[in-house]
């Protein structure tokens, strides 16, 4: 009874550890919604209370109708969407080959793709830029969705072929007896189990081009090409026109559309569809 009790008593106590640990980082996401919805340009005041003195849904009619966030927010959209859909086309078949087939230099390959993955992107940025000025690709979105594609598909290609190894072998063949062929095999077997790992990689390819900065302002030299980070750059960038309420509101409707694609997802991360799935 007394152990019972204890646990309980302890059990008790760490959630209750957890849960200000999540209250202590919801803090910042607080302080940066209430400083959106205040007046003046400042991010600190003298006083002790963090509430804004007065209420105002400005900073957001400004941003939306005075920046040209929704441009940023189109170019954001259009990258993110062409990256995933390109790298996670690549990716997806290639995962699957380098699990399930054993062909001469297989392991050297997946070697050498986690050697350029390892490299830091900053390192080829002057050949790139080069590259992208004498193709005439500076201020295209064909170009980044390019880069982007190359660097997130190693990424997608490991992430997605742990997840293939962990399929059992024995679905194929007992679906291969049953008469089904290679595509239907991928089509209608494998696809579905990995549905999981393709979408949770495929958000995370979308989270990566959605917060990259880097290449979008480097590659992007006109103010209506930024996405939606060299947007918020923009915003900080003139220190005698600086707002850190309107910057506040932008950071905010940024986070949005991320959020909601998260909390559609968050079941495909948990789950395990090939749990049982062949039974010993």
């Amino acid at each position: 009874m007394k152990r019972s009790v204890k646990r309980t008593i302890g059990l008790a106590f760490l959630n209750l550890f957890f849960i200000s640990i999540c209250l202590a980082g919801l803090i910042p996401i607080l302080y940066a919604f209430l400083l959106s919805v205040s007046s003046g340009s400042g991010a600190l005041t003298t006083g002790l209370s963090l509430l804004p003195e007065k209420f105002t849904l400005d900073n957001y009619r400004s941003i939306l109708v005075e920046k040209p966030f929704l441009k940023w927010l189109f170019n954001s959209v259009l990258l993110s969407t062409g990256t995933m859909v390109l790298a996670m086309g690549t990716s997806v078949t290639a995962s699957y080959a380098f699990s399930r087939f054993r062909f001469p230099g297989r392991t050297a390959v997946m070697q050498l793709l986690l050697l350029l993955n390892a490299f830091p992107q900053i390192l080829s940025m002057f050949a790139i830029f080069r590259l992208f000025k004498l193709l005439n690709l500076l201020n295209s979105h064909a170009g980044l969705i390019f880069i982007y594609s190359g660097s997130m598909c190693i990424f997608s290609i490991w992430n997605m072929k742990g997840y293939f190894d962990s399929i059992p072998v024995e679905i194929e063949e007992a679906s291969k007896i049953d008469g089904a062929g290679n595509l239907t095999l991928i089509a209608k077997i494998i696809l579905p189990l990995a549905r999981p790992a393709i979408i949770v990689t495929a958000v995370m390819v979308l989270i990566f081009v959605w917060n990259e900065y880097l290449f979008a302002t480097t590659f992007m030299l006109r103010e209506e090409s930024y996405t939606l980070a060299g947007g918020l750059y923009q915003l900080q960038a003139n220190d005698y026109s600086r707002s850190w309420p309107l910057f506040s509101a932008a950071a905010i409707l940024v986070s949005v559309p991320i959020l909601i694609i998260f909390f559609c997802i968050q079941k495909y991360m948990v789950s395990g569809l090939t749990a049982g799935g062949v039974k010993g």
